[in-house]
């Protein structure tokens, strides 16, 4: 690497303040301290508590819809969205090849099949586009229903994932699901406080999941969300997500098999610190994304990946697009050697052992990125 890349290193510790500059930190500088030694005082630490409410009650009104169930991580919030939204046993899930692991196996808890799609360079989210094409070489609606014809099985949902908290082109989604019989599930883990043409990501969908976990751009330690505009729909989220306990004064009747996904008052103390300074953090997530198109210009072979069209992105993780003159490892171990700290995008679904046997479409643009994507530090920090 040449004397540019040692300069964009220097210039990112200095701009952090930092020796080595983590890939991303919580940031505490709120309320946290506060609303945690109430719950420790008040004794309201576990799974029930005003916090647990509030947090609920701020989330929806933040993202605009009109339900938020907290629960324990973003996969489970996942796993549950997939459930309530009618996912069975045995059916496909079309998802992007390019995301966390975390999207596969959510349907995977439910015994769904993950079938994978390829993504867009202009969003790193599923392309429509490519998704429709797909349908149409191996699909056909028969009552209603979109049944892959090579397997046999029922095609019943989609999930989006908005990678690194750059919205995909929602609109476009909508229009094929409503064309093929298609649920929409989207998978917003990464984009609290990203709007697709003025709207919540999260909301698009008749159901959606998001991550609060350390690295996100709020954190309650562990933690995830379902939000939904389906006031039914979210109550059974949250029976089924608190072991589906009917309630009683003291009597304990379960009515079905659920899941213990409940987020701890504790947590929910800390989300509610969090939320409360999300435009302070949105704002210097956009002033960092200035700060690294004006320190990455100088290097050949390398584009800052910005927020696509008709989209307002919280910039969780920054990301460098390299061409085919750069090798992307040799660059993964410079940066981390001289002390910023960087990763290679997640590897693809299909290459991992659990899922190599899976249906999937042309992967093309998933196989090029792979080499390609590079995340950098991301913390947001106040600047002077």
């Amino acid at each position: 690497m040449n004397t540019q890349w040692l300069a964009f290193t220097e210039q990112v510790k200095a701009h952090y303040q930092k020796d080595f500059v983590p890939l991303h930190e919580p940031t505490f500088n709120g309320k946290e301290l506060e609303y945690v030694t109430d719950c420790i005082q008040t004794g309201w630490v576990s799974s029930v508590g005003a916090y647990v409410t509030r947090f609920e009650e701020d989330l929806a009104r933040f993202t605009g819809v009109k339900r938020a169930v907290a629960v324990m991580n973003g996969t489970a919030a996942l796993h549950i969205a997939l459930k309530v939204a009618g996912v069975q046993a045995n059916e496909e899930v079309f998802m992007p090849a390019l995301t966390f692991v975390a999207t596969a196996n959510a349907a995977s808890y439910i015994g769904a099949v993950p079938h994978f799609v390829d993504v867009s360079e202009k969003t790193l989210g599923l392309d429509p586009q490519k998704l429709e094409a797909h349908i149409l070489a191996i699909g056909e609606v028969k009552n209603d229903q979109l049944i892959n014809k090579e397997t046999g099985r029922v095609i019943r949902a989609v999930i989006p994932m908005h990678t690194f908290g750059h919205a995909m082109k929602l609109d476009e989604l909508q229009l094929i699901c409503e064309k093929y019989h298609l649920v929409l599930v989207e998978d917003a883990a990464e984009s609290l406080g990203t709007y697709y043409k003025g709207k919540h990501t999260g909301s698009f969908s008749k159901v959606s999941a998001i991550s609060f976990n350390g690295n996100k751009i709020i954190t309650t330690g562990g933690g995830g969300a379902i939000l939904t505009n389906d006031e039914e729909l979210a109550n059974y989220a949250k029976h089924i997500t608190t072991t589906a306990k009917v309630p009683h004064r003291w009597e304990y009747e379960h009515d079905e098999v659920a899941f213990n996904y409940r987020l701890p008052n504790i947590n929910a103390a800390l989300g509610c610190a969090q939320l409360e300074k999300m435009p302070e953090f949105i704002e210097q997530k956009r002033s960092l994304t200035a700060f690294y198109e004006e320190s990455v210009a100088p290097l050949e072979g390398v584009t800052l990946f910005k927020e696509p069209v008709n989209s307002t992105s919280n910039y969780w993780l920054q990301t460098l697009i390299l061409n085919d003159s750069l090798e992307r490892d040799a660059v993964l171990e410079f940066l981390n050697d001289n002390g910023v700290m960087s990763r290679p995008i997640w590897t693809p679904m299909h290459k991992l052992k659990p899922y190599r046997e899976c249906p999937r479409a042309d992967l093309s643009t998933t196989e090029r990125l792979d080499k390609k994507i590079i995340n950098i530090p991301s913390t947001p920090i106040k600047e002077g």
